[in-house]
């Protein structure tokens, strides 16, 4: 999506949200994980409202609410480590979004991980032997390789869901991560973060849960390339806008890949 397309279209207009600080930011616990799987400082959350009705179902609107978000130079001002370090000196010409599926409302998705050999009665992870990393298990072999035996323990459609990618960032980890024995501390982590993300309503009619919140992935570059959120292309390095149009909000949500912080 080329900016100059949108340079006399913006509709939207944002305001900084400082008081909304999502509560995985503030959990003790939380942060010592991420310390250690080497995400901390470079893991973020920033939150935006905006004045116009979104719907989801417009493509043009979902290009044009991600252009603004970049195109802002008073947004980019208050973007934390990760936009510092990559577009904050330089005007965004270009931004690639990508819907993401997110439907989940439980962590049912994860049951078939304890029933296939992956995980023990017990939660640990079971080890496993591999050619380049002497300390591999069968848990980041499904989640990274396709043609672990379990790969499609989570079948292809649920692997798309963000739910399930926000469980694969974290269980992967930073460039220094210590990766953990059990899967509960993956498990819990997702499922706070998850909640702190994602905005869910009741069905007036059938009573159900469903989610409201939209997902988009994104990509912005400068007239030199590719420049939020990494110069480089890593797996691990990642940005995530979700909005909800309800209460008019929108999160920008982002890892950059590396060594993370060592102390709270």
């Amino acid at each position: 999506m080329a900016g100059e397309k949108w340079a006399f279209e913006q509709t939207f207009s944002f305001n900084h949200l400082p008081c909304k600080e999502l509560s995985f930011l503030k959990n003790r616990d939380i942060l010592q994980l991420l310390m250690k799987w080497s995400m901390l400082g470079r893991m973020s959350a920033q939150s935006y409202s905006f004045d116009q009705c979104f719907y989801p179902y417009n493509s043009d609107e979902i290009d044009l609410i991600c252009w603004t978000i970049f195109s802002v130079k008073s947004l980019r001002n208050v973007f934390d480590l990760c936009v510092y370090i990559c577009c904050v000196d330089k005007p965004v010409v270009s931004v690639d979004v990508e819907p993401v599926q997110c439907t989940k409302v439980s962590m049912e998705l994860f049951d078939p991980i304890y029933s296939c050999g992956i995980v023990r009665p017990s939660g640990h992870v079971v080890k496993c032997f591999h050619d380049v990393y002497p300390d591999y298990d069968e848990l980041r072999q499904m989640l990274q390789e396709e043609d672990s035996e379990h790969h499609y323990v989570v079948g292809k459609e649920a692997r798309g869901e963000f739910l399930f990618l926000l469980f694969k960032h974290l269980c992967v980890g930073g460039e220094l991560c210590q990766y953990e024995d059990t899967i509960d501390p993956y498990i819990s982590t997702t499922k706070h973060i998850y909640k702190d993300l994602i905005s869910v309503q009741k069905d007036p009619e059938t009573k159900k849960i469903h989610v409201v919140s939209t997902v988009l992935k994104v990509c912005a570059y400068d007239e030199s390339g590719r420049c939020y959120p990494g110069r480089r292309e890593e797996e691990q390095t990642f940005a995530y806008v979700i909005v909800d149009p309800f209460k008019r909000h929108a999160t920008l949500f982002s890892h950059c890949y590396g060594v993370g912080q060592f102390t709270l």
